[in-house]
């Protein structure tokens, strides 16, 4: 079973900048979708932003524009360019690679890392 690890979340100032890590690890066969996903406290968990292998790109209505995804599929990482950040933006951040075998497709989470965005 794979791994999947983040890295990079802290606390900010409204307006900073932050950039977010992912790797997979472990058994992880043919990626072929990474992406970020968020949860603010005692909210849902939504889409920041997801790559697909093709170049396919969605993000978020709230991040677009100051968010920007980049994936390094040799190195099985994804990173997350955070920019003008909110308070709103204050949530658990999570990544999440999707890999297949055939037609076993499989989804694996990090156990996220918080980005606070505060004074």
């Amino acid at each position: 079973q794979g791994h999947v690890a983040e890295s990079g979340g802290g606390l900010v100032q409204p307006g900073g900048s932050l950039r977010l890590s992912c790797i997979a690890s472990g058994t992880i066969f043919t990626i072929y979708e990474m992406g970020w996903y968020r949860q603010p406290l005692g909210k849902q968990r939504e889409l920041v932003a997801r790559v697909t292998r093709g170049g396919s790109t969605i993000y978020g209505a709230s991040v677009r524009g100051r968010f920007a995804i980049s994936p390094d599929y040799a190195k099985r990482m994804v990173y997350l360019e955070i920019n003008s950040l909110k308070p709103e933006d204050t949530a658990v951040y999570y990544c999440n690679v999707r890999d297949r075998l055939g037609e076993s497709e499989y989804s694996q989470w990090g156990q996220g890392t918080q980005v606070t965005v505060s004074p």
